[in-house]
């Protein structure tokens, strides 16, 4: 009798913080800020090979510069060259975390975040832009360009998988509306020399949204319940499945 009595009591004190819990208009992230900090620094610091100061700058500005080069437009941009890069000092920040569960399901919750990200990063280069007509290379403009970022806001979802799915992954995604401004000063040409051409930024600004929009969804495998070529089959399962009219 005591102990049907303590369970009913234990089980009230339960429901009765789980009631409180979802009266929370939203639940504080300072935890997991803390937590994305940190991981946002080890990106850095492996980035620079470990090493700090201006070698270590040099390890990352050498690592980007490769990077650009390789995925660079060969027909259009001549060699990309990294003057110097700002890997800032800040992370991520979100907050106003809430739930949302799928009225066809009782038992997915998704979780969103509001998040806002403003830095220091910067990037400084420059390269060519090649004319081909009419031959190859015939001509050459040069631009030099320094990119910062301004501000970055989004609303940020985390869905679980489906306990029925045959590759159960954690999706994280941002808003395909999601706020981006990034500060642009830019010179083209080699003798009369053009100065924060308006075109060029919107152009820049344009590129970095569509980059961000078409990679801005993340699946984490969960550890011992599938692999990752069986996710990367999935992934392009879905993507068919999707231009499929």
């Amino acid at each position: 009798m005591d102990k049907d009595f303590t369970l009913q009591a234990q089980k009230s004190d339960i429901q009765g913080t789980e009631t409180s819990s979802n009266h929370d208009e939203h639940e504080s992230v300072e935890w997991f800020n803390t937590l994305l900090r940190q991981i946002v620094d080890v990106y850095r610091s492996k980035l620079r090979d470990d090493t700090v100061g201006p070698e270590g700058n040099e390890i990352a500005r050498k690592r980007i510069e490769d990077y650009a080069n390789k995925v660079r437009p060969a027909g259009f941009l001549d060699h990309i060259r990294i003057h110097s890069i700002d890997l800032g000092v800040s992370a991520p920040k979100l907050h106003k975390a809430h739930l949302t569960s799928e009225a066809s399901s009782k038992t997915l919750t998704d979780i969103h975040f509001e998040t806002t990200y403003t830095d220091t990063l910067s990037i400084s280069l420059s390269t060519s832009y090649l004319f081909n007509y009419p031959m190859t290379s015939f001509a050459r403009l040069p631009v030099s360009l320094t990119i910062s970022l301004s501000l970055f806001k989004s609303l940020i979802t985390i869905s679980p998988p489906p306990p029925d799915s045959c590759a159960p992954v954690l999706t994280l995604s941002i808003s395909p509306n999601f706020t981006l401004d990034l500060t642009t000063t830019s010179l083209m040409g080699s003798r009369a020399k053009l100065a924060n051409v308006p075109k060029l930024h919107e152009l820049i600004q344009h590129q970095v949204r569509r980059i961000l929009a078409a990679r801005g969804t993340w699946k984490v495998v969960l550890p011992g319940l599938s692999t990752l070529s069986t996710i990367q089959e999935q992934v392009k399962k879905e993507m068919k499945e999707e231009k499929l009219p």
